[in-house]
C-alpha cells in the first residue's frame, strides 16, 4: 500500500507539473555558450529579467564545454564581457604573462577555470539572470506575440516558459529552425554573394569540427597510454609532426617537432589542448540537419579520431606520460562535453555580411560599418583538411582582411512573420567565407552581448526587436565598454574613446585598414592632421564646406562647425578646454581626433541621425 501510494503521489506530482501555469520571463536565451552567457549578462545588467537554459552542466560553450580554451584574436581589442572575462582570467592566474603559455594564443586557460569565471560573472547580476543547466528545449512556437518554449529541466520535469523575447544561442541554430527562420548551410556560389574567391557553384560543405581532449603531463615515468581505439589508423596522423611514419618532408612542407606541436595549446597548470588541425583531430561531418540520435553517433566517430590522435601522440611520438587530464571535463571519457563546431546554420538576416564587406567597408555597396556591434581582427581561418575532397575547395587559409566590425542586422531574421527573435553564436547572417573570421570566440561573445542589449532595450522601451534602433544598441554597448569600430588608436578607458567610436561609426571621418604581417588592424589616424578631403558629410550635410582641399586649422574647423549650426559658443577656447583638448592655437592644424571630439560635442550626429540595418541615414 505504501509503495502504491508513493507511485501515485509521484504520478500526481508529474501531472501537476505538466498542468502548471507557464512561467513568464522577459528574455529567454536558449544556449549558454559563448554568445548565450554574454547575452544573458548584458540583458540582466540593463535591468531585465533574463533566463538562460543550457543543455550541459557548464556555461561558455566553445570556450569551456568544447575545450577551445586558447583564444583566437582581439588581444588588442579586448572589450565588453570578453574583455572582462580575459581580465578575470589574468587575475585568476596571476597576470597576463601567466596566460601566455601556448604559442597559438596570448590568452590560454583551463576550460574548467573559464567555466568558473563565467559562472561568477553571471552570478554577479543581482538575481536578474537565472542560468538553468542540464535543461533541454523540446518545442518552440509563437503564441499571441510571445514565444512558448517547452523545456525538460534538470529534474526531468516538463514545463513551459513564455518569453517576450527569445534568443537562439545554440551551437547549430536549432531554435532558429524551429521558429521557421530561413537559413543557409555550406558554401554559397560567388554569384550569390559577390565574393570573388567563393566557389563558382555552391555546396553543402561546412568546416571541420573537433572533439577536443585536454592532456596533462603525469611525469617522466608515467605510462598513460590509452587502449588502442577501434579502427585506429596511424597513417591518418603520420604528418602531424616529425616521427618515423612522417611522409611529407619530401614535399617541402613545414614539419613540426613533437615538442612544438604539443605546446601549441599549452595552458596554465600543465594542461595541453589537443585541437591540432594539421593531420590531427579535426573531423568532417555535416551534422546540422541530423536528428539528435544521428548527431550522437557522428560525434562518437569524431571522438574516436581524437582518441586515435592521443594514442598516436603517446605511442608514435613517444609521449606516453601525456594522458587525458582527470581534472578538467566532468565526462566519463575525459573528452570535452560537446564538439567544437566551427560552422552552423546561418540565418537570412536583415544584413548579410560578406568577405568583401569586411575587406573594403567604405567601398562596399552598403555602409554596414555604420551599424557595427562587434569587432574582430583574426584572419579568415577555414578548416577543411578532414574533408575527403578538400583539395577541390577554395584555399581560404588566413585570407587577408583588415580588422572589421560586424553589422547589427546579422542578428535579426529578415522575415516579417518572425518577430522578437534574435539569433546569435555562429548562426548569424554571414557568408560561409567570412564565417571563418566571425566564428572566433571574442567576436561571438560580442555578438552575444549585442543580442542581450537588443533584447533588453526591446523590453525597457516596450518595442518589438525590429523597432530597436541601431544607434540605441551601439550606445548601450559603448556604455558597457565595447568597441563598435575596430580602431586601435585609443584604449576604451580614454576620455575621447566614445567620441572617436561614434564619429567613426557615422563615417564623417573614416579609418584605414591595414595588414601588418599576421595582424589585421584598423586605425582612425587620430593624431594625423585633418585634411578637408577627409570629411565625408554626405547624408548629414550636402552643401559646400568652404574649402576644397588641404589641411584645416583649429580656427577653420571651429568656423566651419559654427557656420553649419554646431553648438560652439563665443568662448570657443572655453569649449576647447572643457572637451579636454589642448593647445588652443587658431593657426595650428587640427588633428583628426580633435575634429572628431568637436563635431561629436557640437552636433551629436551619432544621436541625431538614426541609421537602418543597411547603414543608410534615416532623416
Amino acid at each position: 500500500m505504501k509503495k502504491f501510494k508513493t507511485i501515485a503521489m509521484v504520478a500526481l506530482a508529474a501531472v501537476s507539473a505538466a498542468c502548471s501555469a507557464p512561467e513568464n520571463v522577459d528574455v529567454l536565451i536558449v544556449g549558454g555558450g559563448a554568445s548565450g552567457v554574454s547575452a544573458g549578462i548584458q540583458s540582466a545588467r540593463m535591468g531585465v529579467h533574463t533566463v538562460i537554459v543550457e543543455e550541459t552542466p557548464w556555461v561558455g560553450g566553445m570556450l569551456t564545454s568544447a575545450g577551445v580554451s586558447c583564444v583566437d584574436g582581439n588581444y588588442k581589442l579586448r572589450s565588453g564581457i570578453f574583455g572582462e572575462f580575459a581580465d578575470s582570467l589574468a587575475a585568476r592566474y596571476g597576470g597576463w604573462e601567466a596566460l601566455q603559455t601556448g604559442w597559438v594564443s596570448y590568452i590560454n586557460f583551463e576550460p574548467q577555470i573559464g567555466q568558473e569565471v563565467l559562472t561568477n560573472i553571471a552570478e554577479s547580476c543581482g538575481g536578474l539572470l537565472e542560468v538553468r543547466r542540464n535543461t533541454k528545449v523540446s518545442a518552440v512556437k509563437a503564441v499571441e506575440g510571445d514565444w512558448e518554449v517547452s523545456v525538460l529541466d534538470a529534474d526531468g520535469k516538463k514545463h513551459k516558459i513564455i518569453a517576450d523575447v527569445l534568443i537562439d544561442a545554440t551551437e547549430l541554430g536549432d531554435i532558429a529552425k524551429a521558429c521557421g527562420v530561413d537559413y543557409r548551410i555550406g558554401m554559397e556560389a560567388s554569384s550569390d554573394t559577390g565574393e570573388s574567391i567563393a566557389p563558382e557553384k555552391g555546396n553543402d560543405v561546412i568546416q571541420d569540427l573537433t572533439f577536443v581532449a585536454m592532456l596533462k603531463d603525469y611525469g617522466p615515468d608515467a605510462d598513460m597510454t590509452i587502449e588502442k581505439p577501434e579502427g585506429y589508423d596511424p597513417s591518418r596522423y603520420a604528418n602531424c609532426a616529425v616521427n618515423p611514419l612522417n611522409t611529407v618532408s619530401e614535399t617541402g612542407q613545414t614539419i613540426w617537432t613533437p615538442e612544438i606541436m604539443i605546446t601549441y595549446g599549452r595552458t596554465p597548470n600543465g594542461k595541453y589542448m589537443i585541437n591540432w588541425p594539421i593531420y590531427g583531430n579535426d573531423y568532417y561531418v555535416n551534422s546540422i540537419e541530423m536528428t539528435p540520435e544521428e548527431r550522437a553517433e557522428a560525434y562518437e566517430k569524431a571522438k574516436d579520431v581524437t582518441r586515435g590522435f592521443v594514442y598516436f601522440v603517446q605511442t608514435e611520438l613517444g609521449m606516453k606520460n601525456y594522458g587525458l587530464a582527470d581534472d578538467v571535463f566532468p565526462t566519463d571519457d575525459g573528452l570535452a562535453l560537446i564538439p567544437y563546431h566551427r560552422e552552423s546554420r546561418r540565418i537570412v538576416g536583415e544584413a548579410f555580411f560578406t568577405m568583401d564587406a569586411a575587406a573594403k567597408p567604405y567601398e562596399y555597396r552598403l555602409p554596414y560599418y555604420r551599424t557595427g556591434v562587434a569587432v574582430g581582427d583574426y584572419p579568415v581561418d577555414h578548416h577543411h583538411y578532414a574533408h575527403p575532397d578538400w583539395k577541390s575547395l577554395p584555399d581560404l587559409h588566413f585570407y587577408p582582411i583588415p580588422s572589421f566590425n560586424v553589422p547589427m542586422g546579422v542578428l535579426i531574421p529578415e522575415q516579417n512573420d518572425v518577430q522578437d527573435l534574435i539569433v546569435a553564436e555562429k548562426s548569424v547572417s554571414v557568408s560561409n567565407l567570412i564565417n571563418g573570421a566571425t566564428r572566433l570566440q571574442p567576436v561571438v561573445m560580442q555578438l552575444g552581448q549585442a543580442a542581450g542589449a537588443i533584447a533588453a532595450l526591446s523590453q525597457i522601451e516596450g518595442k518589438t526587436v525590429k523597432k530597436v534602433g541601431v544607434r540605441q544598441v551601439q550606445e548601450a554597448l559603448l556604455d558597457a565598454g565595447c568597441y563598435i569600430m575596430p580602431y586601435l588608436d585609443l584604449p576604451k578607458d580614454h576620455r575621447h574613446f566614445k567620441a572617436l567610436q561614434r564619429i567613426g561609426a557615422t563615417g564623417i571621418l573614416r579609418g584605414e585598414g591595414r595588414n601588418v604581417g599576421w595582424a589585421n588592424e584598423t586605425w582612425f589616424r587620430a593624431y594625423d592632421p585633418l585634411l578637408i578631403e577627409d570629411i565625408h558629410a554626405k547624408g548629414y550635410y550636402d552643401g559646400p564646406l568652404g574649402m576644397v582641399e588641404g589641411p584645416v586649422t583649429v580656427g577653420q574647423v571651429i568656423g566651419l562647425v559654427r557656420g553649419l549650426g554646431g553648438a560652439v559658443p563665443q568662448d570657443a577656447a572655453g569649449l576647447w578646454d572643457r572637451l579636454g583638448l589642448e593647445d588652443y592655437d587658431l593657426g595650428r592644424v587640427v588633428t583628426r581626433l580633435e575634429a572628431a571630439v568637436l563635431v561629436d560635442a557640437a552636433f551629436d550626429p551619432f544621436g541625431m541621425f538614426e541609421v537602418d540595418y543597411d547603414g543608410y541615414v534615416r532623416r
